[in-house]
């Protein structure tokens, strides 16, 4: 497209465990964004955040990417940023360091280059590959709790990082399912940052903020202290866990089950009426089910307990319970479940919101987007401009790089600078993007 990356349209999909998204947005003057295209199929390819079924799953991309793309009514947009998550992201805590030639110099963006290159080369286990390298804080010459060190002087630069880890095989077939819609993946994003970036705001964030996204497969978690990204957790269950124990324990079809969770469902089973019952139609012309509301409830609480109890391990872990002083934020499908924050409220201690992505939405966007279902796919629209926007700012460093090295050494001739210059962008691009990754760290 010709217009400017900072007001062109861009388009997301977002890959889940019950649904496929496709959204186009675009950026008004006033920054917000304006939805132009959303389409949502019913996903049967994926478990649990991983492609079990190519097939399944690229025939649903392709719906989707049709229907939204109509909407818009664009047909030229090819290349779309992904969310990534499924049970097997994990994520470390891990220090560098490194020794400068003098206290007398200033620390330069080159030296957080170093650390952040430094990351990517860690030991991880076989068939794993580093997603994110996201910066907590810097400490120069035992001087702890530096957000920005660059223009400091001192000998010896550390920093703390949190490193997002996923299965390559689970990446791959993203890239293949997508490819095969005809599309380019620009980036892959993990889920709840993207998340994160919709329902969030920088107040919560500064102040110290869980957001949990219940999936149908999984539950993501983010942690947000003083503005930086703390902690991130995948968790390998979600709704459809629920459905399922309605299912068994009503003797009931799945479909029936997933109706029942989301028309009479509560997630607090002691103020669920005694006197109420929903009535099931039989299988195949049996005997019709009645089933009460409170032993409904009490279904959906033994589970969703456990997914908030999961979640505490998770925050506790991180160090940060404490901190929390905008508690916990909740979004995703999971979210709509009535009385759930009542019931993460009493397990956890902490205030409880339902998150909405309406924090970056324009005013006149549809109603239907302004829904915890699609809050991955608006901020994975967010994550596309902030994506472009680390790009200038990583070109320009290079720039500046490139000037710096041709004054001190011309090449010979026009071919070696050529080769010069793709050799430095080589080198230097995927380091610096990647110190840019977290906008929270400003340079």
């Amino acid at each position: 497209m010709q217009t400017s990356k900072k007001t062109q349209m861009l388009a997301a999909i977002d890959i889940g465990t019950t649904k496929i998204v496709s959204i186009i947005g675009q950026k008004n003057q006033k920054g917000r964004i304006d939805v132009l295209g959303l389409s949502r199929a019913e996903s049967t390819g994926v478990k649990r955040g991983t492609i079990l079924n190519i097939e399944e799953t690229v025939n649903a991309i392709q719906k989707t990417v049709d229907e939204a793309w109509r909407q818009a009514g664009i047909s030229n947009i090819n290349e779309v940023f992904v969310g990534i998550a499924g049970q097997y992201i994990k994520s470390i805590r891990n220090r560098g360091y490194i020794n400068r030639d003098s206290y007398d110099t200033e620390i330069t963006r080159e030296d957080i280059y170093a650390l952040i290159n430094d990351m990517h080369k860690i030991p991880i286990d076989t068939g794993e590959e580093i997603i994110h390298v996201l910066p907590q804080s810097y400490i120069v010459d035992n001087e702890h709790g530096i957000k920005n060190p660059v223009g400091m002087n001192g000998k010896r630069l550390e920093a703390n990082f949190n490193i997002v880890i996923g299965q390559q095989a689970s990446a791959k077939n993203i890239e293949k399912c997508v490819g095969r819609a005809g599309l380019r993946i620009i980036d892959l994003i993990l889920e709840p940052l993207a998340s994160a970036e919709a329902t969030l705001t920088e107040d919560e964030k500064e102040a110290g903020v869980t957001l949990i996204d219940i999936g149908g497969g999984t539950s993501d978690l983010v942690v947000y202290y003083d503005g930086i990204i703390r902690h991130t957790a995948v968790i390998p269950f979600g709704g459809n866990v629920v459905t399922e124990d309605i299912k068994k324990g009503c003797s009931i079809l799945h479909r029936q089950a997933e109706l029942l969770k989301k028309q009479f469902g509560s997630a607090l089973g002691e103020i669920a009426p005694e006197d109420k019952v929903v009535t099931i139609p039989g299988i195949s012309g049996r005997e019709p089910k009645e089933i009460s509301f409170k032993n409904l409830a009490y279904i959906i609480q033994s589970r969703m307990e456990e997914i908030i109890d999961a979640a505490l391990f998770e925050i506790e872990g991180s160090g940060f319970y404490e901190r929390l002083s905008a508690g916990i934020v909740i979004t995703g499908g999971g979210a709509l479940l009535r009385h759930l924050p009542q019931l993460v409220k009493f397990k956890t201690g902490l205030d409880v919101r339902v998150g909405l992505p309406n924090e970056h939405l324009a005013g006149d966007a549809q109603q239907e987007v302004n829904h915890p279902t699609y809050s991955t796919a608006v901020g994975l629209i967010l994550k596309g401009y902030q994506f472009y926007e680390r790009e200038q700012k990583a070109e320009s460093a290079i720039k500046e790089v490139k000037t710096d090295q041709e004054e001190e050494k011309q090449p010979d001739s026009d071919s070696e600078k050529s080769k010069a210059s793709k050799s430095l962008f080589d080198n230097l691009k995927k380091t610096i993007t990647d110190l840019f990754d977290d906008e929270d760290v400003e340079m």
